[in-house]
Parts: C-alpha cells; sequence; structure tokens
C-alpha cells in the first residue's frame, strides 16, 4: 500500500510538471506572436505630418516615455527593449526629430532612429526671387531657426563668409533640404556655395567674345533676362538683344531694372516718369549694366547670358502672353509696340 501509493504521487507530480511545461510553452508561444504582432503593427497616429523629436542625451528609456506620451503606443516598455536588444540597437539611437508617417512600425522607427535618417525638410529659392523674398521665404520655413533676424545685408553676407558681397544674385535657386538645429544661415551658406561653383563652372564655358569682364557681370545680365522672360526658348534671343546693345554702346532700356531701382516705390504699373527718373539701375538713363545683379537668376538664365542666339535683333517687346516680338530696327519695334501694347495693329 505505501509502495503504490508512493507511485500515484510520482504520476501526479509528473502530471503537474508537464501541465506547467504546456503552460510555460503555450504562454511563451502566446508572449513572442504578440511581441512579433507589436514589432510590425504601424504606430497609432493622430495626425499626418507627426514627427518625434528626441533631445541629446535622452535615455531609451525616457525614448519609450516620450512614444507613450505622444500616444503613438501603448505597448510595455519591456517589448521596446526587447526589439531594441535584437535588433541590436539599443545603445545607437541618435538624437533628432524622426518623421511619423502613416504605417510605420516600431521596427522601422528604431532602425531609422539607429541610421541618423532625421526629418528633413526643404525651402525653395524660386528663379527671379530678389533677396528680400528669399529672406520672406525663410522666415516662413518651419523648424529653421531665424539667425537673420535685425541683420542688414552686410551683416548677413559677413556670416556666411561673402564679407563685402552684395546678396542681390547670389544665391542659386534651387530646393534646399534642412533638419531640425539648421538655420537660415545655413540654408543662405549653401545657396552662395552653390552659385559661387555654378557661375564659376559655367563661366569657363562662355563665348570668348562676350562684352563681357567678369563673371559678376554674367551675373548681372542673367537676372536681367531672368526677368524679362520665363520662356526657355526665348532666353538667348533676349540675351543675343542685350549683348549687341552692350557692343554696340547703346541703352539696355529694360524695365525691370528701372522696376528694382524705384523700391518700395513701385505699385504695380511703371509710368513714362519712372523710365525718365534716374537711379542707379535706371538703364533708360544709365549706360551699360546696373550695378548689382536685379534678382537670383536660375542656370538656364545664366547659360543664355553666356551663350547669347545669334541675329541682328536690337529691340523687343511682350506680346502680352508671355512671349515677345523681337525687331531689328527701330521703326520695326514701334510698330510692334503699337501693335502689342497699344493694339494699334496696321
Amino acid at each position: 500500500m505505501i509502495r503504490g501509493s508512493t507511485q500515484l504521487g510520482r504520476v501526479r507530480w509528473r502530471l503537474l510538471l508537464l501541465i506547467l511545461l504546456l503552460a510555460f510553452v503555450a504562454a511563451a508561444g502566446w508572449f513572442w506572436r504578440d511581441f512579433i504582432r507589436f514589432a510590425v503593427t504601424p504606430l497609432r497616429i493622430s495626425a499626418t505630418g507627426e514627427s518625434v523629436d528626441i533631445e541629446r542625451g535622452t535615455s531609451f528609456k525616457d525614448i519609450v516615455h516620450q512614444l507613450r506620451a505622444q500616444g503613438l503606443t501603448t505597448s510595455a516598455p519591456f517589448y521596446w527593449r526587447l526589439l531594441a536588444e535584437r535588433m541590436h540597437v539599443a545603445g545607437r539611437l541618435h538624437a533628432g526629430e524622426y518623421a511619423i508617417t502613416p504605417g510605420i512600425t516600431p521596427e522601422q522607427l528604431l532602425t531609422s532612429m539607429a541610421q541618423g535618417k532625421v526629418l528633413q525638410r526643404d525651402v525653395t529659392i524660386v528663379d527671379g526671387w530678389t533677396f528680400h523674398d528669399v529672406l520672406q521665404a525663410l522666415a516662413k520655413a518651419d523648424r529653421l531657426k531665424h539667425e537673420t533676424t535685425g541683420l542688414d545685408d552686410a551683416a548677413i553676407m559677413q556670416k556666411i563668409g561673402a564679407p563685402g558681397e552684395k546678396p542681390e544674385g547670389r544665391f542659386l535657386p534651387e530646393t534646399y533640404a534642412y533638419v531640425k538645429g539648421d538655420s537660415d544661415l545655413d540654408v543662405l551658406r549653401r545657396a552662395h556655395e552653390a552659385m559661387t561653383k555654378t557661375l564659376a563652372a559655367l563661366w569657363a564655358q562662355r563665348d570668348p567674345s562676350l562684352p563681357l569682364a567678369t563673371s559678376y557681370d554674367a551675373l548681372i545680365l542673367a537676372s536681367i533676362i531672368e526677368k524679362e522672360t520665363g520662356r526657355a526658348e526665348e532666353r538667348p534671343r533676349i540675351s543675343g538683344v542685350f549683348i549687341r546693345r552692350l557692343q554696340k554702346n547703346m541703352l539696355l532700356q529694360t524695365d525691370p531694372t528701372v522696376i528694382y531701382g524705384m523700391g518700395a516705390s513701385y505699385t504695380g504699373n511703371i509710368h513714362k516718369s519712372d523710365l525718365t527718373t534716374d537711379t542707379p539701375y535706371n538703364t533708360y538713363t544709365r549706360p551699360g549694366l546696373p550695378p548689382t545683379p536685379i534678382a537670383m537668376p536660375g542656370k538656364p538664365a545664366i547659360e543664355a547670358a553666356l551663350h547669347p542666339a545669334p541675329g541682328d535683333a536690337l529691340y523687343f517687346v511682350s506680346r502680352g502672353d508671355g512671349t515677345h516680338v523681337f525687331a531689328s530696327t527701330l521703326d520695326e519695334q514701334n510698330r510692334n509696340v503699337a501693335c502689342y501694347q497699344l493694339k494699334h495693329c496696321r
């Protein structure tokens, strides 16, 4: 009887151990499935354009706390720690701002943080903008530090490493990416460097017969071409007109320079009195090129300035539809002005 009771007890213990083992295996299996589900399930995003901003020195525990505080996850911090250890990134997460895009999973977010793929934003300098326009765009750029506030043009150029330069025309129209921590001076510095390199490369390939003494002269001419037309096919022809007028010592007589010289007094219309009021930029009263560019010329405008189209045209006038009609004599130009500007076509 004692032997049978002992054997029965052993059976019961074995059965209990088996049940506990099966329960442990089942629990482990459930836990693993739930963990894998957590790793590949998209985070909870309440709004488009959401991001998480991790400050320098933030611990892994605090990163997870921040994600939970923003409502991006309700998963246990242990899951995040386990996932990071499994990915071997727990101690390699970089500070910075990270985009929380629709569909992003915890695994993908940790990968971005480990690789330092911080959120980039864009700001565009548009062909034909003035320096004032550029500063306004930078002032409106989201998450960009504004270090130019209160600085005059000379101070800004000093800050970006171009002391003594006038800012107009010196920044290449292009789209520039920036990240949290960058400033408007950083963007301006890059745009200035891009223009310097672009202008130098194009100047080296210029038509050698041009009546332009320096690459800065080319930049000034390119800015006028930029403001005269947005049509790619017209830029070389308009460049040709200005080049021939310079060669013949004729006044350029281009309205965009007059408008630039008028500054804030320009209200949208140009009058005959404006053409006779002398300013450093009035090409109706002063010969040659104006003292500085009048806008930011794009690369195509610079190329046109350095490679004008051949021909004999010395005049052009707008048709009113964005295109121009060209003339080689003043009589022909006067007829074109009467037709397209005064609507007195013969």
